[in-house]
């Protein structure tokens, strides 16, 4: 496994289980999130840093209906 794919795999096990640390979903995993809420933070801005960066990661997994695969991810 190469670096990248290594990086790559912690990525998306981190996005499996980090829970949203304001606002009216704090503490739920972001996958548990409504699409509604990702698109209103595209439209207005995601927040800076590895928050912004995962919500937006997410939000491609929700449009392509790929969520599922990080169910087995979860707790990990």
């Amino acid at each position: 496994m190469t670096d990248m794919e290594q990086q790559n795999g912690e990525t998306l096990i981190k996005l499996a289980n980090y829970r949203m640390p304001f606002g009216k979903y704090a503490n739920k995993r972001l996958a548990e999130i409504p699409d509604e809420y990702y698109i209103w933070f595209q439209k207005k801005g995601f927040p800076k840093g590895e928050l912004g960066k995962l919500m937006e990661m997410m939000l491609e997994i929700k449009i392509n209906g790929l969520e599922y695969l990080l169910d087995p991810l979860k707790n990990k």
